[in-house]
């Protein structure tokens, strides 16, 4: 089985890697980042996996493309995979946008060539990696539940017939757990300016107690720094999928402004502990500011 990757960042780094576990080795892919040498989806596949110069190129003897681009490219994606995908491969869409974009994406394969199926990875890719649980949506998710299960998918499940339930779930449960990561952030910032951020995390221990709060704040914290410009576009998507059901999308909107602010800072997110970690976006910030 051939498997092509549109786009090489860290969810189709982490698939190839578990792949090539299996076994499955005849492995393409193509990403914008790959005209440059020095960027890491280039390094990251140099070596390991054949890289390609267009898409059209990495698609050619696929079985199943899968597209993991950044969420302001999902429909450009599909879009030109649709002129050179062969015609009974399947495109497994595994980015995070709303229903609607989902739908777009899928009208250019239906036009074009290959199989369209939405996906949606329902938990972080790291802990559980290629068998993370996946949503499969739209009339060709059922058909490819098997190929899935072959490629190492354990978590992947039907979802529904219907294109953009899948996408619906993923995206409200972003509104959850991309604001979480906002306010945490902005409420610990705060509270370390003022000397209270012990105060603050023993309080939601007390209400909370199932979770280590320090612990999970330095980790949530340390996902907007290090990826707060693509969960910025996923957000925004988010907003679009609230505003589809008739609601301002407020606190979405808000999260997205706070993510982007967030990868601006340029601080380190591997930076050992949340006091430190607060104490040099601070000083990146100069200011608390959205």
């Amino acid at each position: 089985m051939r498997v092509a990757f549109i786009g090489f960042g860290e969810v189709g780094q982490t698939l190839a890697s578990d792949l090539q576990a299996r076994g499955i080795t005849d492995l393409t892919a193509w990403d914008v980042l790959f005209a440059r040498s020095d960027s890491n989806p280039y390094r990251a596949a140099a070596g390991t996996i054949q890289t390609n110069r267009s898409a059209g190129e990495a698609l050619q003897g696929a079985d199943v493309v899968i597209s993991a681009v950044t969420a302001e490219q999902c429909i450009a994606a599909a879009k030109e995979a649709a002129q050179y995908m062969p015609q009974s491969a399947y495109f497994l869409d595994l980015n995070s946008v709303s229903p609607q974009s989902k739908r777009d994406a899928a009208t250019h394969l239906a036009t074009g060539r290959g199989l369209y199926v939405e996906a949606s990875v329902m938990a972080p890719i790291s802990p559980k990696r290629i068998a993370s649980p996946i949503l499969l949506g739209g009339p060709h998710a059922r058909a490819f539940i098997g190929i899935a299960n072959s490629l190492g998918m354990a978590g992947a499940t039907f979802y529904s017939d219907t294109l953009g339930k899948a996408a619906a779930a993923k995206m409200c449960r972003s509104v959850m757990i991309k604001g979480l990561e906002s306010l945490l952030s902005e409420s610990l910032l705060a509270a370390r300016h003022h000397g209270v951020e012990r105060d603050v995390l023993e309080s939601l221990q007390n209400l909370l107690p199932a979770t280590d709060w320090t612990q999970l704040s330095r980790y949530m914290i340390s996902r907007s720094l290090r990826h707060g410009r693509r969960r910025a576009e996923e957000m925004r998507e988010a907003a679009l999928s609230v505003r589809e059901a008739g609601i301002d999308p407020q606190m979405s909107n808000a999260s997205a402004l706070r993510q982007d602010w967030a990868a601006s800072l340029g601080v380190d997110p591997a930076t050992p502990t949340l006091e430190a970690m607060l104490d040099a976006m601070l000083r990146a910030s100069g200011e608390l500011r959205c």
